[in-house]
């Protein structure tokens, strides 16, 4: 695994940590696996992150538009096993097209879904001291462990995530190749015009919508900061 860049700018500096959670006020450490492009990263504010993704192409491009995030280039899957304890959260966007309704019609061959999908939500409820969160479109079946949905997405988490409607829905902006790549790209705050990816489009549709991520992830801190309040105060 190697990073995107050798010389990568400084991340910011934390406090120490109370039971592998950030202590309060400390930037939070998250770890962003099958990180693509950064759509749920957008709005994220006082984090600490280090980014996992598989296509190089696209960590660089992820790298450039957040230069203070560590990005590796390697299998997420394998990361999260290795390095999950190193966090105070982690979420996690596993490939979605063995699950998805869209891709899950007569014209398409029959195959496996992929089961790292809920190995890795397992996982992290056995193992993982921090919050989490995993990401897939609604499955064409009935989900094996029952998960919350968003938007056009279902999560899987260990904090209530509650209610929440991003202001631009999905059922607005995934009505196909009708909309230029600019309306994707002017709904998700992404210029992608002056890199070089193999598919844009797909790029932007696969992104968890940035207002989406920012609740997602205000609500696992409003959570840590109680928790580790509570924690000092023991001390």
């Amino acid at each position: 695994m190697k990073t995107t860049k050798d010389n990568h700018q400084a991340l910011h500096s934390v406090q120490p940590a109370v039971n592998g959670l950030a202590a309060k006020g400390a930037a939070v450490k998250v770890l962003n696996l099958y990180a693509g492009i950064g759509g749920n990263r957008k709005l994220w504010t006082n984090v600490e992150v280090t980014a996992v993704e598989i296509k190089k192409e696209v960590a660089d491009v992820y790298q450039d538009i957040f230069p203070n995030d560590k990005v590796i280039v390697g299998d997420a899957h394998k990361y999260l096993l290795e390095h999950y304890s190193e966090f105070d959260f982690i979420w996690a966007s596993p490939p979605c097209p063995t699950h998805s309704r869209i891709n899950h019609s007569r014209t398409r061959k029959p195959d496996y879904p992929d089961m790292k999908l809920y190995a890795e939500i397992i996982f992290l409820k056995q193992w993982f001291d921090g919050k989490f969160v995993v990401e897939n479109v609604i499955p064409y079946y009935t989900p094996l462990i029952a998960g919350h949905i968003i938007d056009r997405h279902i999560f899987w988490s260990n904090f209530q995530l509650g209610y929440f409607e991003p202001s631009q829905k999905a059922e607005i902006r995934m009505q196909g190749d009708r909309h230029p790549i600019a309306y994707f790209e002017k709904i998700f705050g992404f210029d992608l015009s002056k890199y070089k990816l193999s598919d844009r489009r797909q790029k932007l549709q696969n992104c968890v919508h940035p207002e989406t991520g920012e609740y997602i992830m205000n609500c696992a801190k409003n959570i840590i900061t109680k928790q580790n309040a509570k924690q000092h105060e023991l001390v």
